[in-house]
């Protein structure tokens, strides 16, 4: 038998979620994101097919969006159902035949398994997250973690797709580069300013223009990545967070610097109480902060390793100082970074396998 990887992925996961509390909602354009309330600043967090034909995606302002589509049901954000959801979802992958499952999220996975018949294997398992949850999924079948991401895409929705070596570049050597997992926009453009614009050139891109323009690491795997190569390797090892955030939109900016201290304590307080919990040292901090209309600046700072925790709220106080003074602020930001225990998975993403 073969070796294959799977990325299952949840159709509208959100909101499918949502449309199965209130089954008068299927069909309609439906938008998750914030309290619900599109004259606050919020963001969307999915958006129904219905919604998404209108333009509305994730991370679009709410008020944006209720512009786009002024019928649209609008919903406040229910984490903790979305939570059990994904519990059932996952907990369904981990009772396929002989499933090694690695969570990537809410709303999906890799699963790997061995099988000479991959896609009859992705049916079944289609069906049965289906039979318990009542939701759909997509599943990408790959001969590695990347191919099997980027598969899911043209699965959507409730299909299967295979992309392996034989057909990789067939299927997505014209496409552009920002069409791969791991590839954003900002990434894009620099690989253009090296003639790299489809996935085809940049799996023959030259190493030595490549690893000047991103570095010795980078630059070899973003042409790794244009052959969708890397690890087939689905693993297990329960996730460990390498640091706890908190961020807050205001409704209204904040300017005073007491209004602004507070918050910032307030966000560290919820920071620190999560990475109390984790029992592990702090050593290393940021800040986040959003200038009205929209400029955003990030500041960190190593910290000695330390748990206490009077040394790491002086730490980032110093950081808050560092907001510019008079300037309204309408986001803010904090984040502490602990050290990783010995036996964490670490030193590679799904995509980057062993860079």
């Amino acid at each position: 038998m073969h070796t294959w990887v799977l990325h299952v992925d949840l159709d509208q996961f959100i909101a499918a979620v949502e449309i199965l509390r209130r089954p008068e909602l299927a069909g309609r354009p439906v938008i998750v994101g914030g309290r619900g309330d599109p004259t606050e600043r919020a963001v969307v967090s999915t958006a129904s097919y219905e919604a998404r034909e209108f333009g509305v995606g994730s991370g679009m302002p709410l008020r944006i969006a209720a512009r786009k589509i002024p019928d649209a049901v609008i919903l406040p954000v229910d984490a903790p159902a979305y939570l059990a959801a994904s519990e059932e979802v996952m907990a369904t992958l981990r009772a396929q035949p002989g499933a090694v499952v690695q969570v990537l999220g809410w709303d999906e996975a890799f699963v790997g398994v061995e099988t000479d018949d991959p896609e009859g294997y992705a049916r079944r398992l289609q069906a049965d997250v289906l039979e318990r949850t009542l939701l759909h999924c997509s599943v990408g079948i790959g001969d590695t973690l990347v191919r099997a991401k980027v598969a899911t895409g043209f699965g959507k929705p409730r299909g299967v797709y295979r992309l392996t070596a034989d057909n990789w570049l067939e299927v997505m050597g014209e496409r552009p580069v920002v069409d791969l997992w791991g590839v954003g926009s900002k990434v894009s453009k620099r690989l253009a300013l090296l003639g790299i614009r489809t996935v085809r050139e940049l799996a023959v891109g030259d190493e030595v223009a490549l690893v000047a323009e991103f570095g010795p690491k980078m630059g070899l795997w973003y042409r790794q990545l244009g052959r969708g190569d890397g690890s087939s390797v689905v693993d297990d090892t329960p996730w460990v967070p390498r640091g706890h955030s908190k961020e807050t939109t205001f409704q209204t900016d904040i300017v005073d610097p007491a209004d602004i201290e507070r918050e910032a304590r307030r966000l560290l307080d919820q920071v620190l109480s999560e990475v109390a919990a984790d029992e592990r040292p702090v050593v290393g901090l940021g800040l986040k902060v959003r200038y009205a209309p929209f400029l955003t600046k990030t500041f960190t700072k190593k910290v000695a390793t330390t748990f206490d925790r009077e040394t790491v709220i002086d730490r980032a106080m110093e950081l808050v100082a560092k907001i510019e003074p008079g300037r309204p602020i309408r986001l803010l930001g904090l984040r502490a970074e602990m050290a990783m225990p010995d036996d964490a998975r670490e030193g590679h993403t799904p995509t980057r396998s062993g860079w």
